[in-house]
């Protein structure tokens, strides 16, 4: 019975995670939904800045940069999350705005708000990004956080041609997960 309940309840959480996370108001206007994205963009990109002064002059220098706001949940086996953000090509400030599905499966529970600044150190990384987007990887983190108060350990994955650094805002969560990321295009805002 306990385990038909959980299932229960991961389905119940998983339907209204995703529902909500692709809710949007018509009241809402594109300008103001960029406006939105933009904001948010600027507070993730200052809040890394202030936690990672490095970051500042990495981004300076690379060919783009990707600020992508998530919201994530974990339940024992399943990990879920979605969000949106914008890619900037540095050489022309060329702005491409984005959204983002994950799921994955792997050990952990909590809820996590928290953002990823992607960066591009050439055009054509950043280029097959925007047009590709997929994104498969491994991620293990902790963290308890509210506003300010807290900590969080996340993640820093770098390659040649991309730094990816996580940044969190919020929420509790112990976690080891498989999961796929999906980026794409965001056809309403671009």
């Amino acid at each position: 019975m306990k385990k038909r309940s959980y299932k229960s309840i991961l389905a119940l959480l998983a339907f209204v995670f995703i529902v909500s996370g692709c809710a949007s108001s018509d009241k809402i206007t594109r300008a103001e939904k960029r406006v939105t994205v933009l904001t948010k963009s600027a507070e993730v990109l200052q809040q890394l800045y202030e936690e990672e002064p490095e970051a500042r002059e990495q981004i300076k220098k690379a060919a783009g940069y990707g600020v992508f706001n998530n919201a994530n949940v974990n339940l024992m086996v399943a990990s879920l999350g979605s969000g949106y953000g914008v890619v900037v090509n540095n050489t022309n400030n060329q702005r491409t705005y984005m959204n983002m599905a994950e799921a994955g499966i792997g050990f952990g529970a909590g809820v996590k708000n928290f953002s990823i600044v992607m960066i591009f150190h050439d055009e054509l990384t950043m280029d097959s990004f925007i047009e590709q987007g997929w994104s498969v990887g491994a991620q293990a983190d902790a963290s308890a956080k509210v506003g300010s108060q807290g900590a969080a350990a996340g993640t820093e994955i770098s390659a040649k041609a991309i730094t990816i650094r996580e940044v969190t805002q919020n929420g509790i969560a112990l976690q080891l997960t498989v999961k796929g990321t999906k980026f794409w295009k965001d056809t309403e805002l671009n």
